[in-house]
């Protein structure tokens, strides 16, 4: 895996979202956010979270997604269960998966952070191709930023957000970037999310 000069995962399918802007001026990327999704909720493999992605979901389509007329969101990585990445943002630009936010003190999280979302949800395992591709494209973004925080969704909007969940194992991601030698990634991520 490799971050090109544009921002982007030469191992990724990119898909354009016009749900960004740009960052603020001489901001720092530090902060990757992990988040869960799926549409319909609980189902996988379907191109409902494209579709929102690209303001293309079709209201009709599901009951569910007439709560979603109007929402424009993205990400700047979305992991399928089958481990293979989809892009939709550049990582130089602002993606918009934080929502309201805040992370040690500073608010607005979109401004610098890079957000990976998982295929998944609250009550679903992720799988191995999941957590191996995660833990790569971890190595990627930080051996190409300045990471220095992991978090989830739940951490920067506690209380609005519960993603990546219950069911994401903070002590496999831990262990899998600890292999991979992000000290600074890992050691906030230990520290924070270790589990009993």
């Amino acid at each position: 895996m490799h971050i090109d000069a544009a921002g982007l995962l030469d191992t990724a399918q990119f898909i354009a979202s016009p749900n960004y802007d740009e960052r603020p001026a001489d901001t720092e990327i530090n902060l990757l956010v992990i988040h869960n999704i799926s549409l319909p909720p609980n189902e996988f493999s379907g191109d409902g979270v494209i579709e929102l992605f690209t303001n293309q979901i079709n209201p009709k389509a599901n009951p569910y997604y007439q709560s979603l007329q109007g929402l424009k969101v993205s990400a700047h990585f979305f992991i399928r269960r089958d481990g293979a990445v989809i892009q939709f943002v550049s990582c130089f630009k602002r993606a918009w998966h934080a929502g309201v936010s805040s992370w040690q003190g500073k608010d607005r999280c979109n401004d610098f952070s890079i957000g990976i979302e998982l295929e998944g949800s609250d009550i679903t395992p992720f799988t191995d191709a999941q957590y191996t591709t995660l833990i790569a494209l971890t190595q990627c973004l930080c051996d190409r930023y300045p990471i220095q925080h992991i978090a989830g969704h739940s951490d920067i909007a506690p209380g609005r957000k519960t993603d990546p969940g219950p069911c994401f194992d903070w002590q496999r991601y831990t262990a899998g970037i600890n292999r991979s030698g992000l000290f600074r990634a890992a050691g906030h991520a230990a520290s924070d999310h270790e589990k009993p």
